[in-house]
């Protein structure tokens, strides 16, 4: 399975895995990124990511062992005490890949007759941004475009929060100025989600090409979205709180968007 096996904290590959796995500006300098999980290895190996090193650690395989990677990766065998020094989290089933970054642009996405995009503003949390790629692949959205980020599209917790979908679903970064320049060209409808000045989500057409542009939860979308709205619409809520999740919001507007669809 592995020729070499790794039982110090002080090697190299070690030190670069924990060095791509805590910090942001590593990632961007190396152009490389962490996966764990036999799922999300096998999603990312599919959409045609570069896998440079399998980290493997035999004795935390599933009990019902039946994964399989592809014949011909370079694998390593790595001890328990530095598996558990290298991984993110726990629980991710004694597999973690080294992986070269891609950076998908505005103009490689590939667009249906009527595309369905999802559209997050300055996204904080990267486990929200992993929920709303899970909601995004489930609803069959053609892409996810985060605008303005202020989280790394690579972070581990958000691909280990998306279970693979970050390599389901094509996801781009961008400005919001040049995110509106590319939907207005291609004459994709803007749908804002806004209590202000806003209409019910269901009574809004989302059956032509459409982009649900949602916002922060703590401020909601800046007035450069607002504006470029050709609608404004809103989840009714019926409690005393005025907002949901952002994660939780994108799925309601993503299938209600499937619902319409499929009339």
């Amino acid at each position: 399975m592995a020729g070499e096996t790794i039982t110090s904290l002080q090697n190299s590959k070690v030190k670069q895995m924990m060095a791509l796995q805590q910090k942001s500006s590593e990632r961007r300098k190396e152009g490389l990124f962490v996966v764990e999980g036999w799922r999300e290895v096998n999603h990312c190996l599919q959409a045609g990511y570069e896998v440079l090193t399998v980290f493997l650690c035999p004795s935390l395989f599933p009990n019902e062992f039946s994964m399989s990677l592809p014949y011909g990766l370079p694998c390593v065998e790595v001890s328990p005490q530095v598996y558990e020094k290298m991984a993110y989290r726990g629980g991710t089933e004694g597999v973690l890949a080294m992986v070269r970054s891609k950076n998908l642009r505005l103009e490689d996405l590939q667009l249906p007759e009527n595309p369905l995009f999802v559209i997050i503003e300055s996204v904080e949390k990267p486990g929200n941004l992993g929920a709303i790629l899970r909601s995004a692949d489930a609803s069959g959205a053609d892409a996810v475009i985060v605008c303005d980020p202020l989280t790394d599209l690579y972070n581990p917790n958000l691909i280990r929060s998306s279970i693979g979908a970050r390599f389901t679903v094509p996801c781009v970064a961008c400005t919001s100025a040049s995110c509106i320049a590319f939907l207005r060209e291609r004459g994709i409808r803007i749908l804002t989600a806004q209590l202000q000045d806003s209409h019910l989500y269901y009574h809004t057409d989302m059956r032509g090409a459409t982009a649900i542009v949602l916002g922060t939860e703590s401020s909601g979308l800046t007035r450069q979205w607002r504006e470029a709205a050709d609608a404004h619409i809103r989840i009714p809520m019926l409690g005393q709180l005025d907002s949901l999740n952002v994660s939780v919001s994108a799925a309601i507007l993503l299938f209600e968007a499937v619902r319409q669809r499929q009339l």
